[in-house]
């Protein structure tokens, strides 16, 4: 039985709802996108969606309990989570909401658990032969290096150190920081968005150039298939326990030929839109295979050199009463 779409801690992500609901149109099925958030009545996302409800907190205990009484008074079949916080606790519960017929798009808590630990994430792309930068051992640094806590995102708390004039006692009695090789700066940055079917087969991956970021979200980007894309392709499908949609950052030295991964974020990026607007229609993809019970092929005919340059919008709500 068809069910709606749950897109969770929705924020700012306009433009991921709306191409849900793009899709839903051009599909021709009777569904509809709701979102939640901390704060629903001004978030952007939550006042383009069908309909929203203000959500607890990620880290309380009711969190679980509130979406699934969510998904049941409002026939959610398939929730799509958006922000690191929430995807551990939500993979725990995978299980609990299949029985109830909902499939949270979320990879398997072992594989959520090394990407929220980038020692581990670094172990993890190893394993299936993709470089990482070298990770230090802070009692015995090679300068100059970048620290960062390990289960970090947005780039808050990342520095380079060019000495260890600029490491701090606070900065070394951090038990969350972590060192690491210091990526040159004629390395370029990619991230790569990826999408796996629900039996972990790869089924489509766009590289999308960084060519300018704000606030650790891409600003202006780039999509190529090139030396990013075949490096990464026969590899990343031996990632194992992962699930629908994934990005990955690496930095690639295009003149020779190294890459160094940084992290896997198992969820939507930011810069996803980019991603979409040249074919790699992950909302339809999930769609066909979640609700209407389709099988998935392979998708690499996605525009290749589509350049995204980003600019603040708005949205209107008129009769605002706070």
């Amino acid at each position: 039985m068809m069910g709606n779409i749950l897109i969770t801690s929705a924020g700012r992500r306009v433009d991921l709802v709306e191409s849900f609901k793009v899709e839903i149109r051009n599909i021709d099925v009777e569904l509809k996108v709701f979102c939640t958030d901390l704060c629903p009545k001004l978030s952007s996302a939550c006042q383009v969606a069908d309909g929203f409800f203000q959500a607890p907190h990620v880290t309380d205990q009711h969190y679980i309990l509130f979406l699934k009484q969510m998904c049941v008074e409002n026939s959610i079949s398939l929730i799509i989570p958006t922000i690191d916080t929430e995807l551990l606790v939500l993979s725990r519960h995978r299980e609990d909401f299949l029985k109830f017929g909902v499939n949270i798009i979320i990879s398997d808590t072992c594989l959520i658990e090394a990407c929220r630990n980038k020692n581990y994430t670094a172990s993890l792309l190893n394993d299936i032969y993709i470089e990482t930068p070298v990770i230090y051992d802070k009692n015995n640094l090679t300068f100059p290096c970048f620290v960062k806590p390990y289960d970090g995102s947005s780039s808050e708390g990342a520095l380079s150190l060019s000495d260890k004039s600029m490491l701090t006692v606070e900065m070394f009695d951090n038990p969350k920081n972590m060192y690491m090789e210091l990526v040159p700066n004629s390395y370029d940055e990619y991230t790569v968005d990826i999408y796996f079917d629900r039996n972990g087969i790869l089924k489509s991956l766009v590289p999308r150039l960084r060519i300018e970021t704000r606030a650790g979200e891409i600003s202006k980007g780039l999509t190529e298939k090139g030396i990013v894309y075949d490096y990464l392709k026969d590899k990343i499908s031996n990632l194992k326990g992962v699930r629908g949609c994934v990005t990955l950052q690496l930095f690639v030295s295009l003149e020779h030929k190294r890459f160094k991964a940084i992290e896997i974020n198992p969820r939507f990026g930011g810069g996803y839109p980019l991603s979409y607007a040249a074919g790699a229609n992950y909302p339809k993809m999930l769609i066909q295979e979640y609700i209407l019970e389709e099988n998935l092929d392979f998708i690499d005919d996605w525009e290749d050199g589509l350049l995204m340059l980003r600019y603040d919008s708005k949205v209107l709500i008129h009769d605002y009463k706070s």
